[in-house]
């Protein structure tokens, strides 16, 4: 990757700015440039999206997703220390870099991007799960993005894509499942980054759908699963008293049996029962 876009290995990089990662900014640099290419990659396509980075740190995935052909690259760092390496990819790629310092969660980032637009980044494990939220829970759908390319710890990327009657199966299966058709698509382990983290990581790929998988309110699905999930391990007549009335009626009419536990019921029963509780 070097040789492609001229410039240096991201170890001299980060020993010229003395970019030691900070674990308050959930920082672990992935410095092998053919892995950065390569989840580039996995976004598919990008020769005519802007593509959002939340997190580029010394610029990997950046060099990847520019040297990959994407047509336009937003960066949002944080960490002040970073900027200097990011201009030095924006001087090499000239029109195709804007660099934004600043909190990625408090960042209007759609309006300085035209569509189509990915996001692609190695996100903050500080941030990761609420960015995602974010991105799946707009007021309007379908959203800014067309898809998500996202690293996460393991454990959280397997929530994402967990299936009923799972270990990993939850609130985060449900609304990324609802809304987006998400794969794993990568697995890394620790020693890839630097420094090395205690957990695996992995590499989840959301394309979004243009309406949601089943009609449902968002605010009242979101209000049943977080009953539902927050006593997952109570038989859902017990874990939605909290709805009122009579709660087992409620269950049986759209076909989930009262004793049934959160964890054994799939997307399309939790938004028949959101709809039930609306209709109430």
């Amino acid at each position: 990757m070097a040789t492609i876009d001229g410039l240096p290995p991201l170890r001299e990089v980060i020993r010229a700015h003395d970019l030691v990662a900070k674990k308050q900014l959930g920082q672990n640099f992935l410095l092998d440039l053919n892995l950065t290419a390569k989840i580039a990659r996995m976004a598919g396509d990008l020769s005519a999206c802007d593509v959002l980075e939340v997190g580029p740190g010394p610029g990997g995935l950046t060099r990847g997703l520019l040297a990959e052909g994407a047509r336009r690259v937003l960066v949002v760092e944080k960490d002040p220390r970073c900027i200097p390496a990011l201009e030095e990819i924006a001087a090499t790629y000239p029109g195709r870099l804007e660099i934004v310092q600043g909190d990625a969660l408090e960042l209007d980032a759609a309006a300085r991007l035209n569509g189509p637009i990915r996001v692609v980044s190695n996100l903050p494990y500080n941030v990761g799960t609420e960015l995602l939220i974010r991105w799946l829970s707009p007021a309007v759908w379908p959203p800014f993005w067309t898809s998500l390319t996202l690293m996460f710890q393991k454990e959280v990327a397997e929530r994402i894509v967990a299936r009923p009657r799972t270990d990993h199966y939850g609130r985060l299966a449900l609304l990324a499942q609802w809304r987006a058709e998400p794969k794993i698509v990568m697995h890394l382990p620790p020693e890839a980054f630097t420094p090395a983290p205690k957990v695996h990581s992995a590499v989840v790929h959301l394309t979004r759908l243009e309406a949601p998988r089943f009609p449902a309110d968002a605010a009242v699905l979101s209000r049943v699963t977080a009953m539902a999930f927050n006593q997952r391990r109570k038989m859902l007549r017990s874990s939605l008293k909290g709805l009122g009335g009579n709660v087992e009626a409620l269950l049986e009419g759209v076909g989930i049996v009262p004793t049934q536990r959160a964890e054994e019921i799939g997307l399309e029963q939790f938004c028949a029962l959101a709809r039930a509780v609306a209709a109430r």
